[in-house]
């Protein structure tokens, strides 16, 4: 296990974004070293879990037909189907009891890239007392991304994980982070 030298203060939550299988090697959809930030990322879990600091985990969990698949129009192959073992989170990510799923991705008319998109996560993490956001996970330069600037219109600090991210390829990670940061977001 990583040692995390990281002090979770009150109103502080973990973001986890789609640590499934699919985005990592051997996935429909693989993110390169994807798989890489899970134990970076169970680190921040274990600290978090042990700080009483709240996790949440989303995840993609879409239907046969969605929108994003090549054979709909979209941009990418199929992955993430519900109730498949792609869709299911990595077997090395730690996955707290009390940790929140936060499913996305759902629609048949529209793409969620973002742990934000019409889940009613902003009203609950505000309903709750959280301030800032500390984010990772998968893919650094699209759910990543999505997830980081909705946070940020919806009032919150964030920090992102930067070892806790990859993107879908380096120019599109450089991209995302010129534009997390322009946002306001802290790269740790």
């Amino acid at each position: 296990m990583t040692e995390l030298s990281f002090a979770f203060q009150p109103g502080d939550a973990l973001l986890i974004i789609d640590v499934q299988n699919d985005f990592c090697p051997g996935g429909a959809l693989p993110i390169p070293a994807g798989d890489r930030v899970v134990p970076v990322l169970n680190a921040w879990i274990d600290a978090a879990s042990q700080a009483g600091t709240p996790v949440y985990l989303s995840r993609d969990w879409h239907p046969k037909h969605h929108p994003s698949f090549t054979e709909e129009g979209g941009p990418w192959p199929v992955h993430c189907l519900q109730d498949t073992a792609g869709a299911a989170f990595h077997p090395g990510l730690h996955k707290p009891s009390e940790a929140v799923i936060i499913t996305k991705g759902t629609r048949f008319d529209q793409d969620q890239n973002s742990a934000f998109d019409q889940t009613g996560l902003a009203v609950h993490l505000h309903k709750i007392g959280i301030k800032r956001l500390l984010v990772g996970g998968l893919a650094e330069d699209v759910c990543v991304l999505a997830t980081v600037l909705d946070a940020r219109a919806e009032g919150f600090a964030v920090s992102v994980i930067a070892a806790g991210t990859r993107p879908v390829t380096p120019a599109g990670g450089a991209a995302a982070r010129q534009k997390m940061t322009a946002a306001g977001a802290v790269l740790l």
